[in-house]
């Protein structure tokens, strides 16, 4: 699932679930105070708009998704070459 934009043109692949170890003391009062950007809602046709040639819209009853056509980050690479 596409949980955020990169600001760069590659894809970052990351784990939500994991926390983010903090081992070095000054950093670890910096990254509390972090604020993230609220969700952007977007309509279906906002999100059609938004998705790149590897990734699809996923629609529910209750909600528009985005995620990538290859869910596992591993095998992506091979199916791009």
């Amino acid at each position: 699932m596409v949980i955020g934009e990169n600001s760069r043109e590659n894809d970052l692949d990351v784990n939500v679930v994991k926390e983010k170890k903090l081992t070095n003391i000054r950093s670890a009062g910096a990254d509390e105070t972090l604020r993230l950007a609220p969700p952007r809602i977007m309509s279906l046709e906002q999100a059609i708009e938004f998705i790149n040639e590897d990734e699809v819209v996923e629609v529910t009853p209750k909600n528009i998704r985005i995620r990538k056509k290859v869910l596992e980050a591993n095998k992506r690479p091979k199916k791009e070459k």
